[in-house]
């Protein structure tokens, strides 16, 4: 395995460095072997660990490729992680989204054109406490990821969008148990959004952690 972890590493330098640039084909893999001092089996091992990572893109026939390199896709293994997590780990989840998304919030609230704040707008209007919880839990993704991508930043906003197929079930649960859930929200949102909208990062920020610990703690208690 360590033989394996050099190779990762030298092959990372080597993208890192610029040698390796997003789209560039890797040399041969007896010339990348000698040329990076591996055996051929831990540059095997290497290279389909970075293609699991979405790193390299191995192309059958072809040769083996660097990716684009976008924030979204270096982010599906750990989307896939964190898709198999059970119930008891869900918690921790939280407790990212509750350190992750408030900044993003904040950012949102600095860097969201005007249009896409009248949008985030509409989404609120798209359910009420009427709704199925199915339907309310669809807008709530929906506002929590026009926020994450008004964040202006790709990375964070791949993070904050791979927790969702983890804590979905979560906010579903919650919905239907607790009474005042939907109606508790829909306030929330609307805070949070009259702070982005008011370009006030602060009270943005401060809303977005209320609405996540107040899941949080429900979801502590439940458990």
């Amino acid at each position: 395995m360590a033989l394996t972890d050099e190779a990762i590493t030298k092959i990372k330098d080597m993208i890192v460095s610029g040698e390796l640039r997003p789209g560039d084909r890797l040399p041969k893999e007896p010339e990348l072997a000698v040329r990076l001092g591996l055996s051929r089996n831990s540059l095997r091992e290497a290279v389909s660990a970075l293609s699991f990572m979405r790193v390299l893109d191995v192309r059958q026939g072809d040769g083996t490729y660097v990716t684009s390199l976008e924030p979204s896709l270096l982010l599906e293994a750990m989307k896939f992680v964190l898709d198999i997590h059970r119930d008891h780990s869900v918690l921790q989840l939280f407790e990212v989204r509750r350190i992750l998304e408030p900044a993003a919030v904040a950012l949102a609230a600095t860097r969201m054109s005007d249009d896409a704040v009248e949008e985030l707008r509409r989404v609120l209007e798209g359910a009420t406490k009427d709704s199925s919880v199915e339907r309310f839990v669809e807008v709530d993704v929906d506002f929590h990821h026009r926020l994450a991508v008004g964040s202006g930043n790709p990375a964070l906003c791949s993070i904050i969008d791979g927790l969702v197929p983890s804590t979905t079930r979560a906010r579903i649960w919650r919905g239907l148990t607790q009474k005042d859930a939907l109606e508790r929200t829909i306030m929330e949102h609307r805070m949070i959004y009259e702070g982005v909208a008011a370009r006030n990062p602060d009270l943005a920020k401060s809303w977005a952690t209320i609405h996540i610990t107040g899941v949080e703690e429900w979801l502590s208690s439940t458990l």
